[in-house]
């Protein structure tokens, strides 16, 4: 009856390790994300191009601390938060979209 006792650390080492799993596969690539997404927003400025969180795509004409006014096409502006602009897009896109 030679019985080999698993260590009495070993529970503390598998939480340990779920803990370190669940780190590193949700809440560090979110922080990333969101550390991007601010650079981001931070670094909006008049003339860019941009696309929103809803998929609306315009141009910036106006910054301001909390918001930005986008022109959608020639008489169409609307006043939107910053935290709702996904993603910046290369100069020439809405040209682009335009003649297609």
């Amino acid at each position: 009856m030679n019985e080999v006792a698993a260590p009495t650390f070993f529970p503390f080492l598998m939480l340990l390790f779920f803990f370190l799993f669940v780190y590193f596969m949700t809440i560090r690539p979110q922080q990333k994300r969101k550390k991007e997404h601010d650079a981001l927003v931070a670094a909006l400025k008049k003339g860019d191009e941009v696309m929103t969180s809803s998929g609306i795509v315009g141009k910036i004409e106006n910054v301001k601390d909390r918001y930005v006014l986008i022109r959608l096409g020639d008489n169409v502006t609307i006043n939107m938060q910053k935290e709702f602009i996904s993603s910046l897009l290369p100069k020439g896109t809405i040209n682009n979209i335009e003649t297609q």
